[in-house]
């Protein structure tokens, strides 16, 4: 029997103060003991079990409630995001999710400020958002090519601080995943893209260039996590050199999430009997 810890979110949250991501082994599987066979049995019982807590906040919002989830998911390029989306919720209600992925702003984004585009995809009553890479990208990418001066980037922390706690103030839960996968794991499945015909779509040749400023990276996510971490929008590692770990531990965070939550079915605003008895009589 696999053991599971009473909070997985407790063990993966990054504590408050200097974060150093370097004392997380990506190969890690906090909180299961168990191998991939094991971890995937386990998460397709909980799949049903995401999959009913996920239809009550639908509901919940459908009928009046204000409540949503966010999933955030930042990483290197190979970290998994779009396999994360996937097989998390894959088998969940497409009609309560919308994933939103941000690439490399257009002309019009950059026309405004960064947070113009990420605005308008915050998750509605009932829905659990997924950002497929973030506003966090404004204080990583952004910092590591000097794509503003270092003033500008600066003064995003804090707006993203006041952006997230104001999602929470509104009814949206936070869960910033940032998916924390080793240099050479990240070779391993950029070989894997060249070496099968049909991954070479997945393939960008950039992808190579930018293993050079790893290390720029690393620091500039260690800088964001420590300075975005609050009560209203807490970070969570998680080591994805397993993908099998990987979407186990995602699938537990949003399954704590929304047991903490407790949305429930909404109550009938009608005289059930009496419509049930009207339908009958219908013919």
């Amino acid at each position: 029997m696999i053991k599971q810890p009473h909070s997985l979110s407790e063990l993966l949250r990054m504590p408050a103060g200097p974060t150093n991501l370097d004392s997380v082994d990506p190969r890690s599987t906090p909180g299961f003991n168990g191998d991939k066979t094991a971890a995937e049995a386990a998460r397709a019982v909980e799949a049903s079990v995401l999959s009913d807590l996920q239809e009550r906040l639908f509901a919940e919002g459908q009928s009046g409630g204000s409540r949503s989830v966010l999933l955030v998911l930042q990483g290197m390029d190979t970290a998994g995001k779009g396999g994360t989306v996937r097989h998390v919720l894959g088998e969940v209600n497409p009609q309560g999710c919308a994933v939103a992925a941000f690439g490399a702003p257009t002309k019009e984004e950059l026309a405004h400020t960064f947070l113009w585009r990420i605005r308008p995809h915050a998750p509605k009553p009932g829905i659990i958002g997924v950002f497929d890479r973030s506003h966090y990208e404004d204080v990583g990418i952004v910092r590591v090519h000097d794509l503003v001066p270092p003033e500008v980037w600066r003064r995003r922390y804090g707006e993203i601080n006041r952006f997230e706690e104001g999602l929470a103030a509104g009814g949206t839960t936070i869960i910033k995943c940032f998916l924390h996968i080793s240099r050479d794991e990240s070779k391993t499945r950029l070989l894997a893209r060249l070496d099968n015909p049909h991954k070479h779509w997945k393939f960008k040749s950039p992808d190579i260039d930018e293993r050079a400023f790893w290390d720029a990276y690393m620091e500039a996510y260690n800088v964001a996590i420590e300075r975005c971490n609050s009560d209203a929008a807490p970070w969570f590692v998680i080591p994805a050199d397993r993908k099998w770990y990987r979407n186990w531990a995602v699938t537990r965070l949003l399954i704590e999430t929304l047991q903490t939550m407790a949305p429930q079915w909404p109550v009938a605003d009608f005289d059930v009997a009496a419509e049930r008895a009207r339908l009958i009589a219908s013919g």
